[in-house]
């Protein structure tokens, strides 16, 4: 089973120094948190900011190397939670086939927003991540704390 992902949110972790997507599941209110470094938030901020850089930058080179060659990204996937690591499937459609490309997860949501295509999470990934105590952080937070981000 897969749960559809929003982003809800874009935050800074001090502690860690990096940067903290959350994406959450309307339906259940399932969250996943995952760590991303400045330069893959500066890219999900941008697109979900709908700013454009004044050269493309590496996610905005790949959707146009897809629209060119007139492929379309069906969906992006966050697979597997392994050693607090998370792993990723971008699902490519070409001519009549469909690829599953390996991916960061913070690289296949930077493509996913600017291609308009749906995040998903594998439901063994939200389990996994559920059983943290991370759950017991996220808890505590404000809603301000997550970011002006509602998509």
């Amino acid at each position: 089973m897969i749960s559809q992902m929003k982003v809800r949110g874009l935050m800074f972790d001090p502690y860690n120094n990096a940067y903290i997507l959350v994406l959450r599941d309307d339906d259940s209110s399932d969250m996943l948190p995952i760590w991303v470094g400045k330069a893959e938030a500066s890219a999900i901020s941008f697109a979900l900011e709908g700013v454009s850089a004044p050269r493309p930058m590496t996610h905005d080179l790949m959707k146009s190397l897809l629209d060119t060659v007139d492929a379309k990204v069906i969906s992006v996937v966050v697979t597997e939670l392994k050693d607090n690591t998370y792993y990723a499937k971008v699902h490519l459609g070409y001519e009549d086939s469909e690829y599953s490309i390996d991916s960061r997860p913070s690289d296949a949501i930077a493509l996913a927003l600017r291609t308009s295509a749906p995040i998903f999470a594998r439901e063994e990934v939200l389990r996994k991540q559920g059983a943290d105590e991370l759950g017991q952080w996220l808890e505590n937070l404000k809603p301000e704390d997550f970011g002006k981000y509602d998509t």
